[in-house]
C-alpha cells in the first residue's frame, strides 16, 4: 500500500486556485435588503434564506441581515431554521412547510414557528401544544395560487370559531401572489380583496401578502410585514427589478486549456458546433455539475431552436460566447476576437456577476435567476465580502 507524507495531504484548495469559485457580497445583500426595507414604507421588512440562502449560504447571509436589524426570517424546513438560529439568535424564523410529526422537538427545541396551511396541520398543531403548551404559529392562507394554504372560507371560519384552543396564538397570517411579477394583471387585485376579509378576521395578527414583486406594487400590498427573497440576492422580482438593487455573487471558472482550431472542425459532443472560421477557444472548469445549466449550450440542446444566442462569458474586458455544448464539468468559450495574448491558461472566466447579469445568464438557459443560483453546485470555492 502507498504511504503518503502527511505534510502533503491538503484537503483544501484556497480560494486563489479553486477551478471554479463563487464571491458573495455580504455588503451588497445588506444593501439590498435595506432598499426593500425603504420601499416597504411603514411595514417591516423580514428576509427569506431559505434553499441555503438562495444557494449562497444560509449561515453567512442570515448572519449579515441579523447583524444589519432583519429581526423576521422565513425558510422552507425546519432543518434550515435550525441551523439559521445558531446565527439569528433573537429572530421569528418562520418554517413555511409546517409541523408535522417527528419535527416537534426541532421546533419547540430551536423556537421556530411553523406556518400552518391545512386542516391537518392545525389538527396536529393542536395536538402537539396540548402537551406543550401556548406556542406561536403562523397561518397560510391560499388568495388563489392554489398552491399552499386553507382557503378563504376555511380562514374565515377558523377566526371566528370559539371552540378553537385557547392556547391557539397565531402570530401572522399570510398569503402569496401568483403574478406580483406583473403589475397590471387583474388577479392581484383579487388576490388582495380576499387577503383583506382575511386579515381583517383575524383582527390584532399582523399580516404578510408581499415578497420582492409585491413590494413593488405599492403600500396596498405592504400590510404589517414584507418577506423579500429573490431582490436580496440581486435578481430580478418583476422586469427591471434588479436595476435598483447590487449584484450579490460573482461565479467565476478557470481557463484549464486554450487551443487552436481549424475552420469547419467541430466542438463538444455531438458535433453541434462547426466552427466557421479559424478559432481559439477556451476550456472552462465548470459546467452543468455546478449549475452552469447545460441549457445555456451554444448548440445541441433544444432551447436554441427557440432562442438561437446562448451564454455568455466575460473576460479581459470582452463577452465571450459559448461553443457547443456545456458538458458536466467543462464549458467552452470562443476567445477568437480577443487581443492575442490577453487570456491564457489559468485565467478566470466570469460566469455572472457584475458583468454578466445574473438574469441575463438565466435567460440563456431559458429560466430565471432564482434557479440560477439555487442550482449552484458544491465545488465553488466560497469568498465572503463582509458588511462594512
Amino acid at each position: 500500500m502507498t504511504e503518503y507524507s502527511n505534510e502533503f495531504m491538503e484537503t483544501e484548495i484556497g480560494f486563489d486556485a479553486a477551478p471554479a469559485r463563487l464571491t458573495v457580497d455580504l455588503s451588497a445583500i445588506v444593501s439590498n435588503w435595506r432598499t426593500m426595507r425603504a420601499l416597504s414604507g411603514t411595514a417591516r421588512t423580514g428576509a427569506v434564506v431559505k434553499a441555503d440562502g438562495y444557494g449562497l449560504g444560509i449561515e453567512d447571509v442570515g448572519e449579515a441581515l441579523y447583524e444589519a436589524g432583519a429581526a423576521d426570517f422565513f425558510v422552507a424546513v425546519p432543518e434550515e431554521g435550525a441551523t439559521l438560529r445558531r446565527f439569528a439568535p433573537d429572530a421569528r424564523i418562520f418554517v413555511l412547510s409546517g409541523m408535522w410529526p417527528g419535527t416537534e422537538a426541532m421546533f419547540f427545541g430551536n423556537g421556530l414557528v411553523p406556518v400552518l396551511a391545512s386542516e391537518e396541520q392545525l389538527a396536529f398543531f393542536f395536538a402537539a401544544i396540548a402537551d406543550y403548551g401556548d406556542y406561536p404559529c403562523a397561518l397560510q392562507v391560499d388568495t388563489g395560487f392554489n398552491r399552499l394554504g386553507l382557503s378563504h372560507d376555511e380562514a374565515l371560519r377558523l377566526a371566528a370559531d370559539d371552540a378553537r384552543p385557547a392556547s391557539f396564538s397565531p402570530v401572522l397570517v399570510l398569503s402569496h401572489l401568483a403574478c406580483g411579477d406583473d403589475a397590471a394583471a387583474p388577479m392581484n387585485r383579487e388576490q388582495l380583496a380576499r387577503f383583506r376579509d382575511v386579515a381583517n378576521a383575524f383582527e390584532g395578527v399582523e399580516a404578510s401578502l408581499s415578497a420582492s414583486a409585491g413590494i413593488l406594487l405599492g403600500a396596498d400590498y405592504h400590510f404589517e410585514l414584507t418577506r423579500p427573497g429573490i431582490a436580496l440576492y440581486g435578481g430580478d422580482s418583476a422586469p427591471g427589478a434588479s436595476k435598483k438593487l447590487q449584484p450579490a455573487a460573482t461565479a467565476e471558472a478557470r481557463i484549464i486549456q486554450t487551443r487552436f482550431a481549424k475552420k469547419g472542425e467541430n466542438v463538444s459532443y455531438g458535433a453541434t458546433q462547426q466552427l466557421d472560421r479559424e478559432s481559439r477557444l477556451a476550456i472552462v472548469s465548470a459546467g452543468y455539475a455546478d449549475g452552469y445549466l447545460r441549457a445555456k449550450s451554444g448548440t445541441g440542446v433544444p432551447l436554441r431552436d427557440a432562442v438561437p444566442s446562448g451564454g455568455m462569458g466575460f473576460i479581459a474586458g470582452h463577452r465571450v460566447p459559448i461553443l457547443g455544448r456545456i458538458t458536466m464539468d467543462m464549458t467552452i468559450f470562443d476567445i477568437t476576437d480577443l487581443p492575442e495574448g490577453a487570456v491564457r491558461a489559468g485565467d478566470y472566466v466570469e460566469l455572472f456577476g457584475p458583468n454578466i447579469a445574473l438574469d441575463d445568464a438565466a435567460a440563456a438557459a431559458g429560466t430565471i435567476g432564482y434557479e440560477l443560483l439555487t442550482s449552484l453546485g458544491l465545488r465553488y470555492n466560497r469568498r465572503y465580502i463582509q458588511p462594512d
